[in-house]
């Protein structure tokens, strides 16, 4: 920008709600760039994501499927009650504090490593201890390897524990390429080859378990590495926190702790409990049918963890307006990328489940009621990281016990009976509950609208687009993979199409002035004030 077209300095000073608009303005390009950044780490995630599950369905059938994912969920499900909330604690605190040697945010790390880390290997403990006891009911499937593989797992959560809150550090104190390169490369493209070697080799469940939590150990240590200089560990900064600090970040992250353990273990209660009430195979077929129902969600994963140091610095000074312009930009984006994948999994659920074999195909109507409950999460965007980033973890709590009572109550009910049809039902009611009371919490904690009428005519274009093309595949071959090949190819030539639009090609290059540009967010970006600095 020449200084010919730079604003005055003083412009807006008279304005407030010019201000706010060139505040906004500035947020949301800010986070165009971090969020390109979060979703193209997230379709690669996805991409490999997609292609464990095929290795564990395919080198370990449904029995053996529904163990390993049930493995998967105990330490998925212990790490997130381990980590006490700290790693979204870490994300609210850090931002809002000072780094380097001369900084107090190296103050934040013993706060929220040291307890999560002590319950961590409390857990692993009385874990192994009882894996004889346990493993016969939440391993059903794994035959001989159900001791050794619960404990490998129990043994393992300090690690994912230390590894989880290294990398909401990383994200905090590193570009997002660097927070990309651990959490949507690293990890996933080493976790299938791992697995997939030990399948390959002979090797049973144990073996492959082992490949899935090796890559945890190592992005550990990269972690610690990347996270030391900026906070000037090692230095000159000081590690000893004061009272205070101990006192302001556990309020936060305590309500926190609870609502982290429902986020994260939501499909895996699920599949525990299908494991428990309905057996292995339902496990297996819930199982698999959770890892598209996840994969799409990636996108908005991505954009989260992209823009939550922003949120949490933006709702800090105070500028609800700008962090609701953020959100809003974000949930478009979100709803334009995820909603195709979800309406193409519904219609095209027997083409999908094909792909991990032919005796996974029984979820089908698992995968179908998953998928549109889908549309309800990602349509409200990322109200869960408005209400976090603005410290109100107490309120989020409310939405997520909500969320699973209704899963636990529903899935007792309907498990036993219809199996991961069950299961499914029991999870979309929780998804749509947990959902609805979040959003509606957050437009009151925000003051602002957090859709608009572009979101929702992105809404309509999208269902209307998705919808025509998956009804020409339904039409020309049914539902199989035939039939989402020829929706695939109708869905393109119409993107191609769009393409030739002058309204559509204004709103890309409005898109990547928003990506490349840099002088207006330099400013965005700029160090918090110092009233804000270390609360």
């Amino acid at each position: 920008m020449t200084a010919a077209t730079r604003p005055p300095a003083d412009a807006g000073r008279d304005d407030p709600r010019g201000a706010a608009t060139d505040t906004g303005a500035a947020e949301t390009r800010r986070s165009a760039r971090s969020g390109v950044a979060g979703l193209l780490g997230a379709a690669t995630s996805g991409l490999f994501g997609f292609v464990l599950a095929v290795v564990i369905t395919r080198g370990y059938g449904t029995a053996g499927a529904g163990a390993f994912f049930a493995a998967i969920g105990v330490v998925t499900v212990a790490t997130a009650v381990c980590t006490l909330g700290a790693e979204t604690g870490l994300m609210w605190a850090v931002p809002r504090r000072r780094l380097g040697p001369r900084g107090d945010a190296a103050r934040v790390l013993p706060v929220a490593l040291i307890p999560p880390l002590l319950v961590g290997l409390a857990v692993a403990g009385v874990g192994a201890l009882s894996a004889d006891a346990l493993a016969p009911r939440l391993l059903r499937g794994s035959d001989d390897d159900g001791h050794g593989l619960l404990t490998l797992t129990f043994a393992a959560v300090p690690v994912v524990v230390a590894m989880t809150l290294l990398l909401a550090a990383l994200r905090c104190v590193r570009p997002i390429r660097a927070y990309v390169g651990v959490q949507f490369l690293l990890l996933p493209v080493a976790r299938p080859a791992l697995v997939g070697a030990a399948a390959l080799a002979g090797g049973g469940l144990l073996a492959g378990m082992t490949g899935w939590l090796v890559p945890a150990a190592l992005a550990l240590l990269v972690c610690l590495v990347l996270v030391a200089g900026p906070l000037g560990v090692g230095r000159g900064a000081t590690l000893r926190p004061t009272r205070s600090d101990w006192s302001t970040f556990w309020r936060f992250a305590l309500p926190r702790a609870a609502s982290a353990a429902i986020d994260a273990g939501s499909m895996w209660v699920g599949v525990l409990l299908t494991s428990v009430l309905a057996g292995p195979a339902d496990a297996g077929v819930f199982g698999a049918v959770g890892r598209y129902v996840l994969a799409g969600q990636l996108a908005m994963q991505g954009l989260r963890v992209a823009v939550s140091p922003q949120l949490s610095r933006l709702l800090g000074r105070g500028e609800r307006a700008a962090a609701a312009a953020v959100h809003r930009q974000l949930s478009r984006w979100g709803l334009v990328l995820s909603w195709p994948v979800y309406l193409l999994l519904a219609v095209f659920a027997l083409a999908f489940l094909q792909l991990f074999g032919r005796e996974f195909t029984a979820g089908v109507p698992a995968m179908t009621v998953l998928a549109l409950a889908m549309l309800v999460n990602t349509g409200v965007g990322n109200v869960q990281s408005l209400l976090l980033m603005g410290g109100r973890s107490g309120l989020h709590l409310v939405s997520t016990l909500a969320g699973l009572t209704v899963t636990v109550s529903l899935g007792l009910w309907l498990i036993p009976g219809h199996g991961a049809t069950g299961a499914a039902l029991a999870w979309a009611a929780g998804i749509v509950t947990e959902n609805l009371t979040a959003a509606g919490f957050a437009r009151s904690v925000v003051g602002e609208p957090l859709v608009d009428t572009a979101t929702l005519r992105a809404a309509a274009a999208t269902v209307g687009g998705v919808g025509v093309a998956a009804g020409i595949g339904v039409l020309a071959a049914g539902r199989g993979l035939p039939g989402l090949a020829v929706a695939l190819a109708v869905l393109l030539a119409g993107c191609v199409g769009m393409l030739t639009l002058p309204r559509v090609r204004a709103g890309i290059r409005v898109t990547m002035r928003q990506i490349r540009g840099s002088d207006e967010a330099a400013t965005a970006a700029g160090p918090a004030p110092a009233s804000t600095r270390g609360r």
